[in-house]
């Protein structure tokens, strides 16, 4: 399998899919899956016609896997560092693409699967979807941001317990602690994360990314601080051309033609 089959990339209208694509390995991530996904998401930021993305896995069975254990076993402690650093930074794409990213989890996504359905904006699973960070009962940690960015979607107290138990849950337990945002059968899936990501591009796009870069960077800030932000891209906001266009349709009591400026 070359590296440009081991992601597949397809464009729907204004919705890039990136399908991780090793069904033999349960699509776990390697050096040259983490080196595509980079390339893409590099494609997809400088792709105007490209407003929103969504990253899924190519069978039925799993999302992702998590990190390649083969891999894992053979490498080196200095090359299995490296190897999260390229999963990190993989995933700091995700959080400042500049487009909405959402998950569509089709079955696994355990370890750094998840991590990288974690760093995506929303995430919606199949009902036979199972979560979860095992990577204790390997002997290992979550290396690709699952420390910090789980306890930020579910809390500090139910975190823990996932990653220090290595218990994998199923998509409605997901659901009920935040992590999940929508439950779908399989056949749903592509028309109910399709559809997510519609509901989003029609709001302002330029007031969907100040939103969640402000969301994304006030959560590293004291409550003061991140509230100060918030008035800061309440003006960036106002700057724009939605902004004066969303108001006026209000106003007038019609529904806004945004044109993401």
């Amino acid at each position: 399998m070359s590296s440009i089959d081991i992601v597949l990339y397809e464009q729907t209208a204004d919705i890039a899919w990136l399908t991780l694509n090793r069904p033999e390995a349960l699509n776990a991530l390697n050096l040259a899956t983490l080196q595509r996904l980079a390339t893409l998401l590099d494609q997809v930021r400088a792709d105007e016609t490209v407003k929103a993305v969504i990253i899924t896995g190519s069978n039925g069975k799993a999302f992702c896997a998590g990190a390649d254990i083969t891999y894992l076993q053979q490498a080196s402690p200095l090359a299995v560092r490296e190897f999260a650093q390229r999963g990190i930074a993989v995933n700091e794409q995700i959080e400042t693409l500049g487009k909405p990213v959402i998950a569509a989890i089709n079955g696994y996504a355990l370890g750094g699967g998840l991590e990288l359905a974690e760093a995506c904006w929303l995430r919606v699973a199949v009902r036979a979807a199972r979560l979860g960070h095992p990577e204790v009962s390997i002997g290992a940690v979550a290396g690709f941001g699952g420390t910090t960015r789980l306890p930020r979607l579910v809390g500090r107290g139910r975190a823990a317990e996932l990653l220090v138990r290595g218990r994998i849950i199923d998509a409605d337990e997901a659901l009920r602690i935040g992590l999940v945002h929508e439950v779908v059968e399989p056949g749903d899936l592509r028309v109910a994360t399709e559809t997510l990501a519609r509901d989003l591009l029609a709001q302002s796009l330029t007031a969907v990314r100040l939103t969640w870069e402000m969301l994304h960077r006030g959560l590293n800030l004291s409550l003061e601080e991140s509230a100060r932000l918030g008035a800061d891209y309440f003006g960036l906001a106002a700057a724009s051309e939605d902004f004066r266009i969303g108001t006026q349709a209000f106003l007038d009591k019609q529904p806004p033609a945004y044109v993401g400026r």
